[in-house]
């Protein structure tokens, strides 16, 4: 079951960076095409904002995702590393626990705010909102597949084989 997930999460995270980094990129090219047209053009480009504005929502939820997977969200391990083995494999149980129940709460009022916003327009690329609000759940559930699987890799891994995630 574990390496399953392992592999499941690995593939879902390549996916995420890629289209991470490709809304970066297009964010980067509208951001500076904005600027030119409004400052050397004296043209405003009325959608652009916008659609930056969206493409960092989109950002900032599977950019964690990505940064989750890795390991590199922000945490504090001052009182963890003095544990013994024991309590450290412990306390990863308990965390990766906790995060699951928080990845739940986020894919289920994630849902319930799409929802909400199901029949709203953006005003200038008349986008239903909810496909914006989407990614919120859409996060949620790859922060819990990639939760699953380091729950399911620190369960399989041996007394004091430690986990860094």
């Amino acid at each position: 079951m574990s390496d399953c997930l392992d592999r499941i999460s690995y593939r879902i995270n390549r996916w995420v960076e890629n289209w991470v980094c490709a809304m970066g990129i297009t964010m980067a090219i509208i951001v500076a095409t904005q600027v030119f047209s409004r400052y050397v053009l004296n043209y405003s480009l009325f959608w652009s904002e916008e659609l930056a504005r969206f493409l960092l929502i989109w950002l900032t939820f599977l950019g964690a995702t990505v940064a989750y997977f890795h390991g590199a969200h922000p945490g504090v391990d001052v009182l963890y590393r003095r544990l013994s083995p024991g309590l450290q494999r412990w306390a990863s149980l308990v965390v990766h626990g906790v995060s699951l129940c928080l990845f739940g709460v986020m894919i289920i009022h994630g849902l319930g705010f799409a929802w909400f916003v199901r029949f709203q327009i953006t005003p200038a690329l008349s986008l239903p909102k909810w496909i914006i609000m989407g990614v919120i759940p859409m996060g949620g559930v790859i922060f819990m597949l990639h939760g699953l699987a380091f729950l399911f890799r620190e369960i399989a891994t041996p007394k004091g084989g430690g986990n860094d995630h």
